[in-house]
């Protein structure tokens, strides 16, 4: 049997609470366990468990050198069912001053942010399988900078993402 997808995900931390606040306000996520020093969180439209594990190091851990100077994950990915969805949480990261990029891959439209660790993560919409034409897979070769509005001009801002994609159908 294959593997089907990503189940949850566990992040060192210097300070749960603080990791905890943020995943709540930024993404929605809400405490389903929690004990002293670590937390675990559900997506709000999760049926997982938990989707994300917090363990508390303490303030004097070191920030992570994953890509600088040491090999470590670059960063995670969650998905988002609408560009509608997407727009709401860029102007919810943009608030919180977390928003550190915004990419067109085409086939996938992406948004990059920073917890309070500095520990990077991507919220994306895919374009459904009944869009992909030849023009949209053919621009993957390049990334470009997101346009937000263009996206739901073209694709309309509550357009289901993912389906026949990420989303079986």
């Amino acid at each position: 049997m294959p593997v089907q997808r990503l189940n949850h995900a566990v992040l060192y931390v210097r300070d749960v609470e603080r990791s905890v606040a943020f995943y709540e306000e930024a993404l929605g996520f809400r405490v389903v366990m929690g004990m002293r020093g670590a937390a675990f969180l559900q997506a709000s439209g999760s049926s997982n468990d938990h989707d994300l594990g917090l363990f508390e190091l303490g303030s004097q851990a070191g920030p992570s050198g994953a890509g600088r100077s040491t090999v470590g994950l670059y960063h995670l990915a969650w998905e988002v069912d609408t560009l509608a969805e997407l727009e709401r949480i860029a102007v919810k990261l943009g608030e919180m001053n977390a928003l550190v990029g915004a990419s067109d891959h085409s086939t996938t439209k992406a948004l990059y942010a920073k917890d309070p660790d500095g520990l990077e993560f991507e919220v994306s919409w895919l374009v459904p399988a009944d869009l992909l034409t030849e023009d949209v897979l053919n621009g993957r070769s390049g990334i470009k900078p997101l346009d937000l509005a263009r996206e739901k001009e073209r694709y309309g801002a509550q357009t289901r993402g993912g389906l026949g994609v990420s989303i079986p159908v």
